[in-house]
Parts: structure tokens; C-alpha cells; sequence
């Protein structure tokens, strides 16, 4: 299955999917490859009628004593890859040393404390999230927020950029860390993106288009260390239970 292309439906048909989605990932973390210190929930932002956002929590001190249901290459103590040892295969990769991070922002974030620690979120864009400048502003600012508190993030957008997202969503977060431009190739107008939130911010960018498979992206648990999401296969579960009406407008070759 590869890619639809969700300007073709409502916003609401992608919110409907989005949905599905977000659990499809959380079982496929929680069913093996995340290692067992770690678990995966699926959380609603306030005033929303779904799950926004999916979070990754440890609720133990990472165990030394290896084993794990992660993926199976290059294993760190924690079931994870070591960075070090298999950087993801993504097309683009950035970073920016702490004193440089300093100039562009300065930020403090208030949390609420509990006992089972977020380590890492997971967000699908959606129409509603570039549907106007404040709200545009208010998921980069999120982002932000969760980078420098140390929160690991995975951003999938599968909306082409518009007039105030002009070369995507990664585009827009990172600006607020680096001067150096990013620009998406004119053929892959789709943006996968994962941040690692250590000292020295990381990111690993994946541009992609509508027709493409959905590759594997890294979340990352610790800032060196992550695991691979199986976001093609969890795809193709939450498009299967997509309304048979809506499949056919995004796929007309289903009512052949």
C-alpha cells in the first residue's frame, strides 16, 4: 500500500483514520518493539475528540541486564539501537550543539511530575494543526517545548506544506533552533521527522510523497538510543478500517 493523498477527503475522513492510526502504532510498541522497561499510551489532547498524541513512558530505571523485544540488530543494554553503532537510514539528518540552541529560544517548561516518566511522543499532523497561522505556531511551540524538557518526538505529516508551512513541518520546528534553512525536495512534498532531545539536538528527516511506502522511523527512548516504528504496516491496519466509501475516493482502483 503506499501513501493517499488526504486532500482529497474532509479533514474530518483524516481525523477518522488518524484515530485508528495512533492505536495501530501503540499496539505494535507495546506488542514487541518496545523493550520492556518502556510502554506506550495513547493520550487526547484537551478539547479533542481523539487521541492526538501517542506517549511513551519508562516505568522502571532502564534495566543493564540486556534481552528485550526490540528490533534485533545492534541491541543496546536496553533492547534499543545504539545510535553509534546504526544511525537510521533516513535521506536527511541534522543537528545543533547546546550553545547554539541558547540564541534562538529561551523557555522554561512547567510539568506536572508523576511517577511513570514520558520519554517520548509520537504526533500525526492534521489539517486543523495548519489550518491558521496561531495554530501552526502552537504545535511548533509544543514541539519545542517537549525537545527542551528532553521529551524525544516522532512527527508524521502526510499534508503537502501550505502558505505558512512552506517547506513542511520540520521546516518549522527546527527553525526555532537553527538559522540554517531546511528545504524538501520538490518531489517528496511530505515530511517524517524524528527528533532526539539530548543535549545536542538531533534530527532525522525523511521526505516522502504521495504513492510511496511508509518507511520505518526511529523514535528515540534515550538521546543515543531507539527503536524503529513499523509505520507502513501500522498504515495499512488503520486504512483497512477506514469506511469502504472513503477508501474508494482515496483509492479509485478499490471500486474497479
Amino acid at each position: 500500500m503506499s501513501i493517499h493523498d488526504w486532500t482529497h477527503v474532509a479533514a474530518g475522513i483524516f481525523h477518522d483514520f488518524h484515530h485508528d492510526w495512533i492505536f495501530t502504532i501503540k499496539h505494535a510498541l507495546n506488542q514487541g518493539v518496545l523493550p520492556p522497561d518502556y510502554y506506550a499510551l495513547a493520550e487526547q489532547v484537551a478539547g479533542g475528540l481523539h487521541p492526538d498524541v501517542l506517549t511513551l513512558e519508562r516505568d522502571a530505571p532502564t534495566s543493564t541486564n540486556g534481552g528485550g523485544n526490540g528490533p534485533s540488530e545492534t541491541p543496546s543494554t536496553n533492547g534499543g539501537i545504539t545510535l553509534a553503532v546504526a544511525p537510521p537510514r533516513v535521506r536527511f539528518t541534522a543537528s545543533v550543539e547546546p550553545e547554539i540552541q541558547g540564541r534562538k529560544r529561551n523557555r522554561i517548561a512547567i510539568r506536572h511530575v508523576s511517577d511513570d516518566r514520558v520519554v517520548a511522543l509520537v504526533e500525526i499532523v492534521s489539517p486543523g494543526n495548519k489550518a491558521t497561522r496561531h495554530a501552526l505556531r502552537a504545535f511548533v511551540e509544543k514541539a519545542v517545548e517537549f525537545l527542551e524538557a528532553g521529551i524525544h518526538l516522532l512527527v508524521l505529516d502526510l499534508f503537502p506544506p501550505g502558505q505558512r508551512d512552506l517547506q513542511g513541518i520540520h521546516a518549522a520546528i527546527w527553525s526555532e533552533f537553527d538559522d540554517v534553512a531546511f528545504q524538501l525536495p520538490p518531489d517528496k512534498p511530505l515530511t517524517l521527522a524524528s527528533y532526539s532531545a539530548g543535549d545536542v539536538k538531533r534530527a532525522f528527516i525523511e521526505p516522502v510523497a504521495v504513492g510511496d511506502a511508509l518507511p520505518p522511523m526511529p523514535l528515540f527512548l534515550e538521546a543515543e538510543v531507539y527503536v524503529l516504528v513499523p509505520l507502513e504496516e501500522t498504515y495499512r491496519a488503520a486504512f483497512a478500517a477506514v469506511p469502504k466509501r472513503w477508501r474508494e475516493e482515496l483509492n479509485p482502483s478499490l471500486s474497479d
